[in-house]
């Protein structure tokens, strides 16, 4: 059974007000879960409200009691590894253990420039991801203090306390073939595809079990998950309405993705993802004050699932 969960885009108009309410409907509703964006804005203007990330993550796990969350992703770019490692075990806790820890290298060249954040060079990025991936597993599943000294990031007898409760899941959102599933197989617990259609995803997945068979991991250990967009309608005529403010096709989005239609159409769409190993799919949902789309999409589509 594949689950449905919603993500939103915190940059994007995010107030007290919006998050309070866009939260209830997701745990009144029967999503699996809530996520969003970790970005200061938008990658072009204007910029809008943008509340912020863990403030917002720490007041979801003392405001709801089923759903799980996270963040999608937290740049290393901006966010020391040790400071969220701190975050993130404090957060799981005061939730009862339901925090997925989304992490990933930086991409926006806006907020990194307009916030005096080095973004780096690719191949730089990369690097500077993998060493604060090696700071964080040392933190949160290693008891012993840890020293590490590498070229960004370095720990000398650091120890995280009090301890998590758990093994803390870690999340590597990405499609990079190479280095981003290679992160995944060697320290994550959930791979989080991006705009993926069925084949797209497939290719990835087999050969992300091919690179957690190379590091001894069992499949199974890794949970695959995909956040993508959506276009849907409580009817045909909404959907038609929603396809207009754009210059993509149905056929065209479908492509590269897009969940489009009605709600027998999205869980058709959805079956297909199941078919080729997406356990989960975080739905972003732009229009913050679209709270009846949401309910009409839970009512339509999840009693199918």
């Amino acid at each position: 059974m594949i689950e449905v969960a919603i993500m939103i885009e915190g940059q994007n108009g995010l107030t007290w007000q919006r998050w309070t309410r866009i939260a209830q409907a997701v745990e009144d509703l029967g999503f699996v879960g809530l996520y969003r964006s970790d970005h200061y804005t938008n990658a072009t203007p204007p910029d809008l409200d943008s509340l912020e990330c863990w403030v917002s993550l720490a007041w979801l796990a003392s405001h709801t009691q089923r759903i799980e969350f996270g963040p999608l992703v937290s740049p290393l770019s901006f966010r020391h590894p040790t400071m969220l490692a701190r975050q993130a075990t404090a957060i799981d806790e005061l939730s009862g253990g339901r925090l997925t820890w989304g992490v990933g290298a930086g991409w926006q060249v806006r907020e990194h420039t307009n916030y005096g954040w080095e973004l780096l060079e690719m191949k730089e990025r990369f690097n500077r991801f993998e060493e604060g991936l090696e700071v964080i597993i040392r933190l949160v599943r290693d008891d012993h203090p840890a020293t590490f000294e590498g070229t960004y990031f370095q720990l000398r007898d650091a120890v995280l306390l009090p301890r998590p409760h758990r093994p803390l899941p870690i999340l590597i959102g990405g499609n990079g073939m190479n280095k981003t599933l290679g992160f995944v197989a060697k320290y994550a617990n959930e791979w989080n595809a991006v705009f993926q259609n069925a084949d797209g995803f497939a290719e990835r997945n087999t050969h992300l079990n091919k690179l957690l068979a190379e590091q001894g991991r069992n499949p199974a250990e890794v949970r695959r998950s995909m956040m993508t967009g959506s276009r849907f309608g409580k009817d045909e005529s909404e959907v038609q309405r929603k396809l207009a403010t754009g210059n993509q096709s149905r056929e065209q989005l479908r492509g590269i993705g897009i969940l489009v239609g009605t709600a027998n159409e999205i869980v058709e769409q959805l079956g297909r993802l199941a078919e080729v190993g997406v356990q989960r799919v975080m739905v972003q949902w732009l229009d913050l004050d679209d709270l009846d789309g949401l309910e009409a999409m839970a009512k339509g589509v999840l009693p199918q699932l």
